[in-house]
């Protein structure tokens, strides 16, 4: 089963879901805007990414401006700040099985699919 962390409101977003569901009926969405994120999901999605957490942090939202730029931050603190403020986190991500990706563009979910 793939899993996408999407956010309905993010046009990217939506068009990595619908790609998604063009490549398998198996799919868990995680409204992590709506419900949330937990400590264990970004530390997941950083493992199955294969990178560090700031790569999964979105630089141009207002809180990454205000909270994150031109400071020096620990890991935990990074992450604490995006279960404070989810939209701070890349979108979509897909995970299926030990890989993710952040499908953008949208075709990056082939290589995970």
């Amino acid at each position: 089963m793939a899993i996408i962390y999407h956010n309905n409101k993010c046009s990217k977003s939506r068009k990595g879901l619908e790609y998604l569901q063009e490549k398998t009926q198996t799919i868990e969405i995680k409204e992590y805007m709506k419900y949330g994120i937990t400590k264990d999901e970004i530390i997941e999605i950083i493992s199955k990414l294969h990178c560090s957490v700031h790569d999964i942090i979105r630089t141009n939202e207002p809180e990454y401006k205000e909270l994150i730029k031109g400071k020096q931050i620990s890991d935990d603190t990074l992450i604490e700040l995006i279960i404070q403020h989810p939209k701070l986190l890349q979108r979509p991500i897909v995970i299926n099985k030990n890989n993710a990706v952040i499908a953008r563009p949208q075709e990056a979910i082939d290589t995970i699919i």
